[in-house]
């Protein structure tokens, strides 16, 4: 089953100083479980003034994957990691028993420079994990242009360059083809492909456009073809969140 979402049929919500596109609600008294995809549970398009952000709160058990596309996202959290997230660095936080963190753009407000970030959340696959942090910079790795694994709980990717969740059903994939390119995402029992930039066809389905989402279920690989120079995210999930 193939299940096509277009940029404008996301829950939107926004205020003064952020903007999010949900490819599932987030944003108020929704169950994430009941809405996941897979063991994706949030799925977030967020633009961000600069000079503002999410002020200090709490989460647990959840996988966070933080993927900046434009500008920066300052990052603090009570385990004492600091960082600043740039474009072709993947951030997880595991919140585990309990971790409070906040998220900002930390341009001046004077810059204009707005943040977009897509923010993801997963199922862990263990509950009351202790707290932690990881980050990797995989702006060689997208330069080929085909897939990389970056995020993954899957035991054969623990050595490579991705981070680590605490999910061996979740492998988050991304890449950046070119214009007139061709490229392969696995097959899985749920998939969820996000155009991040550009534009790609895929076969039986069509054209696709920055925001634009695929669900798919117990689907076989699938190639999508770059009309523009593009950048697509892809989850390749093998359960379901419970």
């Amino acid at each position: 089953m193939i299940r096509l979402i277009r940029a404008d049929d996301r829950h939107h919500w926004w205020n003064e100083w952020l903007d999010s596109r949900q490819s599932f609600p987030a944003t108020g008294n929704f169950d994430l479980a009941a809405n996941a995809h897979g063991v994706l549970l949030v799925h977030n398009d967020d633009r961000v003034e600069s000079g503002e952000g999410l002020d200090t709160h709490q989460h647990r058990d959840t996988e966070i994957l933080t993927w900046v596309v434009d500008g920066s996202a300052a990052h603090r959290d009570s385990a004492g990691n600091e960082s600043v997230i740039r474009p072709g660095e993947i951030q997880r936080m595991t919140a585990g028993r309990g971790i409070r963190h906040s998220e900002r753009n930390p341009e001046p407000r004077s810059a204009d420079d707005t943040l977009r970030v897509i923010q993801m959340w997963v199922a862990p696959d263990t509950a009351g994990l202790d707290p932690s942090y990881e980050q990797r910079d995989m702006t060689g790795e997208l330069a080929s242009g085909k897939p990389i694994v970056i995020a993954s709980g899957r035991p054969e990717h623990a050595s490579g360059p991705s981070v680590t969740v605490a999910n061996r059903h979740a492998v988050l994939h991304a890449a950046r083809p070119a214009a007139g390119s061709t490229i392969s995402l696995p097959g899985a029992p749920f998939g969820h492909l996000f155009v991040v930039r550009g534009a790609v066809t895929v076969p039986d389905v069509g054209d696709l456009s920055e925001g634009d989402a695929l669900r798919l279920t117990d689907h076989p690989d699938i190639d999508l073809i770059a009309t523009t120079d593009a950048e697509i995210l892809y989850w390749q999930m093998d359960a379901r969140a419970s």
